[in-house]
């Protein structure tokens, strides 16, 4: 399937992909188009869009579009990834929905990749999902600790 969202890639437009294609679906393919053209585009391309104003897996309240994944595709029951979750939208939102320390820190990562220099969206999402993968580690192992919201809280 074809997913679909606005160029620049920063916070939620890695991790939203990242979680699409380790938890649902595996052999996706995402578009990074500018915002004006994602609805046409999706349109004509068949694509899910996510992460733009007006869509169901987008931002709604206080909460982030990787939150929506979450919640659309039954992901919310690994604690572990809902704790990925809260950490997404501190970085990606004000963090007053959570106050989850670890979103400063990832905020300050995702905008790092982006003066590194590379090319485009896609070679983004590659080299920053180690991040995810680590983030979702740490989360894993918070939760077997039985620190469901982090360790540092």
């Amino acid at each position: 399937m074809k997913w679909i969202t606005r160029a620049k890639v920063k916070v939620d437009r890695v991790a939203c992909p990242w979680l699409i294609k380790k938890f649902v679906d595996a052999d996706a393919e995402f578009l990074f188009v500018p915002a004006d053209q994602v609805m046409p585009i999706a349109e004509r391309e068949g694509a899910i869009p996510y992460d733009v104003a007006g869509v169901e897996l987008g931002h709604h309240g206080k909460e982030c579009s990787f939150e929506a994944i979450l919640k659309k595709y039954g992901l919310t029951s690994d604690p572990a990834l809902a704790l990925l979750g809260k950490i997404v939208n501190g970085a990606d939102t004000d963090n007053t929905l959570w106050n989850q320390p670890e979103g400063a820190g990832l905020e300050a990562i995702a905008e790092g990749f982006r003066h590194l220099g590379f090319q485009d969206d896609h070679e983004v999402n590659a080299a920053e999902w180690i991040v995810y993968d680590a983030l979702y580690a740490y989360c894993q192992a918070s939760v077997q600790q039985g620190k469901l919201e982090g360790m540092f809280k």
